[in-house]
Order: C-alpha cells, then structure tokens, then sequence
C-alpha cells in the first residue's frame, strides 16, 4: 500500500510537471503567433516543446499561415493591377473625351441648322458628364494608390468655404437654390492638406447640388465642424449609410451619381484625421465634418 502510494504520488507529480510544461509551451506559441501574424512577414512558428500534439499543432499552424500569406500577396498584386488598369483607361479616356469637347466649342461659332445645334448641344452636354466622370475615376485611382503629394500648411477653413460658395453660387442659382450660411466670425485655423480640404469642401457642396430638393443650409461652428445639409427625399437611410462606399450608385429622376466624390471626401478626411458623418434625418441629408 506504502510503495502504491508513493508510485500514485510519482505519477500525479510527473502529470503535473507535463502539464505545466505543456502550458509554458502554449504559452510561447502564443506568444510567437502573436508575433508572427503579420502577413508581410516571412518568418514561421517554432515548437518550443517536445510533445507530438503540440509540434503537429504547430507545424498545421504554419501551413495556414503560409497560406494566408500567399493569398494576401496574391490580392495586393491584383489591387495593385486593378488599380494600374483603371488610372490607365482613365487616361486613356481623357484626351479624346478633351478634343471632342474641344471640337464642340469650335462647332459653336459655325453655321448650322436648328435641329443640328440641338443634337450638338445634347452631345456637349453628354461629352461634359463624361470627362468630369473620368477625372473623377482618374482621380480616385491615384489617391487610393496612398500617396501624399502635399505638406501640412496652416489653413483658414472659413476663407477656403466663402470662397467655394462664390464658386458654386452661380451653379445652386440656375437650380432655385438659395444657400442658407452661417460661418462663425472667429478664423478657425488649422495644419491641413490645402488641395485636400478644397476639395473636402468642394465636393461636399457638388454633392448637396445634385440631391437637394431646392435648399441648403452651411455652417462652420467655431469648434471647426462644417455642417452641410439639404433637403433629398430621394435618399433612405440605406443609402446615406452607403454615400461614401466606393463606386455606389444612387438614381434620382434627375441626376445619376458614381459615389467618387463623396468616396475621395472620406479618404481625404482619413488621411488628415478629420472626423466624418453623415445622417439622415426628418428628409435631410445631413453630412458633418470636424477640421
């Protein structure tokens, strides 16, 4: 009874120290994998234990890494050349859609009957979509690439958005609109990108003039936050919550929308840490940015 004793007691010792090591061992795998997950990196998990499972269990562990890791090579390659294709036929695109409209400005000083200067005119109109669509395409393929061209400059927010609502004035004038703006008289300044924030603001404003159902209301608050907000019937909350997902289509009665610029708003305002929302709320469309 005595020797079974001390050989039960033998054997709980000699359990307890396996399962200890056994743990140390999980431990440090832990640890490694944690160390290991990038999937940039090329470097593997070691076994730092002598136990069959756990080498088995490791030596699966790499192989999935391995895996992952020439899947996620093999999607940076074919974003890279999506990328590449698509800024190319944008370019591509841009010289002849920039003579056609080139033509047309020639043709307008030229004799023609009625119904031939309607048809050009309809042409002009439809050749003019086209080239702003593809700048805009040509644009975003560039700036997803994740390059900064610009340095940080102190910035007055309130002289680039009077000077943007002069610029469009004349646009929301020719739809019934009448801007409704209420810039505080404190100048907020910031360290911002300049072409980064004109055309945050910029595309804001094109936005509100293709959805608005005939009026807009801007402010600028002294904390720096720009509320753009308008009347759009047409929208649901579905869609506000997509406006600024890549490529989403919204379709009203009167305008088509390829989703760009409000997509390059939101990579614009990631890039300069600017926070930005937008909600959709009693019929507005309610779009809100933080300089």
């Amino acid at each position: 009874m005595k020797y079974f004793l001390i050989l039960s007691l033998a054997v709980n010792i000699i359990l307890l120290i396996k399962l200890l090591a056994m743990r140390i061992a999980i431990r440090a795998l832990r640890i490694d994998f944690s160390e290991r997950k990038d999937l940039r990196s090329n470097r593997l998990l070691g076994a730092a234990s002598r136990d069959r499972e756990i080498r088995k269990l490791t030596k699966e562990m790499n192989e999935t890494l391995v895996s992952l890791r020439e899947a996620f090579r093999k999607y940076e390659t074919g974003d890279a050349e999506i990328k590449t294709a698509v800024t190319n036929i944008a370019h591509d695109l841009r010289t002849p859609l920039t003579a056609i409209c080139g033509y047309l400005e020639l043709s307008e000083g030229l004799e023609k009957s009625p119904e031939l200067a309607h048809h050009l005119s309809v042409i002009a109109e439809r050749a003019e979509h086209m080239k702003k669509l593809t700048e805009e395409l040509f644009e975003y393929a560039l700036l997803s690439g994740g390059e900064i061209r610009e340095e940080r400059q102190e910035l007055c927010i309130n002289t680039v958005l009077e000077d943007a609502l002069m610029n469009y004035y004349p646009a929301f004038s020719g739809k019934g609109i009448e801007p409704q703006v209420e810039i505080t008289g404190k100048k907020i300044v910031r360290s911002l990108i300049p072409s980064y924030v004109e055309r945050i603001i910029s595309n804001l404003l094109s936005n509100a003039l293709k959805y608005s159902d005939g009026d807009l209301w801007v402010s600028l608050s002294e904390e720096g936050k720009l509320c753009v907000a308008n009347s759009a019937a047409g929208l649901s909350t579905i869609d506000v919550n997509r406006l600024f997902d890549r490529f989403f289509t919204v379709e009203t009665a009167r305008n088509h929308s390829t989703g760009l610029g409000l997509s390059i708003v939101k990579l614009f305002a990631e890039r300069m840490d600017c926070a930005l929302t937008a909600e959709y709320r009693e019929g507005k469309l309610i779009i809100e940015i933080t300089f």
